[in-house]
């Protein structure tokens, strides 16, 4: 396992004692992790592919080992009782999509408000394939002014991994070849419900 090389405090015990844990059960069951910490304090972490519900167990899982205070998106009506404090603790974040400020709206606000946050996204919107990714991740990026880090859970060779960090251009074509191009060889559970890196025309 490569660690992150450098975590923006210590781990408290509990934190510890999750990431000893997680370690081996990635290890037992094969899997290691190869992240780089994001260049600053805040930062879009891009999830692809996402073809399964395993991924979220290797991801979270991945997230312990390396002690990663990193944030995730939930639907709103997941954070309802008996649920809803666990679900913040595990780093959930509940949007309302019906709200008039929209998905970039609420989570840009919480960029604003927040001075540390790293925020883990699938762009896929769902675990089926489509010939599109949603947009909205990108669109956040550059109202919030952050770089996108482009994670990755890769079946075939057992690694998590986060290396390539970019800062969008606001040129789509551009940005999504530089995107497409890191993703090259990254496989899925299931790798026919990989959908297209690309938007919605």
């Amino acid at each position: 396992m490569t660690p992150p090389k450098e975590l923006p405090s210590p781990l408290p015990p509990a934190a510890a004692r999750g990431r000893w844990w997680a370690r081996r059960l990635l290890a037992l069951f094969g899997w290691r992790v190869d992240i780089d910490l994001p260049p600053g304090p805040k930062s879009v972490i891009v999830v692809y592919p996402h073809t399964s519900n395993w991924d979220f167990a290797v991801g979270y899982l991945a997230k312990l080992a390396c002690g990663m205070p990193l944030f995730w998106v939930g639907k709103h009506t997941l954070f309802r009782w008996p649920f809803a404090e666990l679900l913040r603790r595990m780093g959930g974040i509940p949007v309302n999509r019906a709200e008039a400020a929209g998905f970039v709206g609420q989570l840009a606000e919480e960029f604003r408000r927040r001075p540390r946050l790293w925020l883990a996204i699938a762009p896929e919107g769902t675990r089926s394939r489509t010939d599109h990714w949603k947009s909205g991740f990108y669109r956040l990026a550059l109202a919030a002014e952050v770089p996108v880090g482009l994670a990755f859970i890769d079946y075939p060779t057992r690694i998590v991994g986060l290396k390539t960090y970019l800062s969008l251009s606001g040129d789509e074509a551009r940005d999504l070849e530089s995107i497409r191009s890191a993703y090259a060889g990254k496989t899925g559970k299931h790798p026919e419900a990989a959908s297209e890196i690309r938007f919605r025309t």
